[in-house]
């Protein structure tokens, strides 16, 4: 019965080995797209707004998509995304901008440090009229990335996941459209400050080393399992001095 209950944990760990290492080798080859995906994205023509749209409606992906768009900034709505750039710490300014037609959109304007949350601190940058940019669109997150994330402190208008809603909730607008645009480096603001350009593009992509350690794992079972089947096929020593 032995044998039998050893055979079967062994089988069943190196299949549970094997299957976390295909696990990741896929994982793999989709971020593998994903990245050559979002490289080609940055590298396309921009696109209007209502072009964004459309894809939207028809249930395609938007986000990294280049963008084009013109409005008017109201920054007595600005919302702030805690957040680290270059290695300082500070905040994305989220600045709803209203269309040609009324509607109104978040722009992350770009980064300002800590002790430059308050707009006083910026005012050169607060521009006014209309003013034109470009960028990337960004989907609306469907609800916290993770447990760990803090919840957003509205009272303070300090936010640590993009909610949309949130935002819109809290700035009291109307008729808002549904994603965000991340301004690029080209947009660079008086006083240089909010800075553009902080849109993050290397995802995590760890995924080979976890397959390798899964199979390697998987072949060290192997290896164990094979010298002790070795050293079992081995004869037992004689006692010394048996058989004289």
């Amino acid at each position: 019965m032995k044998p039998i209950l050893t055979t079967t944990l062994i089988l069943l760990s190196l299949a549970i080995l094997v299957t976390l290492g295909t696990w990741q080798v896929e994982r793999l080859n989709w971020k593998d797209g994903l990245l050559a995906d979002i490289a080609a994205r940055r590298a396309a023509e921009l696109v209007s707004l209502a072009q964004i749209e459309q894809r939207e409606a028809a249930g395609d992906d938007i986000e990294y998509r280049r963008i084009a768009l013109s409005g008017t900034f109201d920054h007595t709505k600005e919302r702030h995304f805690f957040a680290t750039f270059e290695g300082r710490t500070g905040f994305y300014v989220y600045t709803p901008m209203t269309l040609p037609d009324d509607r109104k959109i978040f722009v992350n304007r770009g980064f300002v440090p800590y002790e430059m949350k308050e707009k006083a601190t910026r005012a050169a940058g607060e521009v006014s009229g209309e003013q034109a940019i470009t960028g990337y669109a960004r989907a609306k997150l469907s609800g916290k990335p993770s447990m760990l994330v803090p919840d957003n402190d509205l009272s303070k208008n300090i936010f640590y996941w993009k909610d949309l809603d949130a935002m819109v909730a809290s700035t009291g607008l109307s008729d808002v459209i549904p994603f965000f645009v991340d301004v690029d480096s080209s947009v660079i603001n008086p006083g240089g400050w909010p800075k553009g350009g902080v849109t993050q593009f290397d995802l995590p992509n760890n995924h080979l080393q976890y397959a390798a350690t899964w199979y390697g794992l998987a072949a060290a079972l192997l290896a164990v399992v094979f010298a002790m089947w070795w050293r079992s096929r081995k004869p037992a020593s004689s006692p010394a001095g048996e058989g004289r």
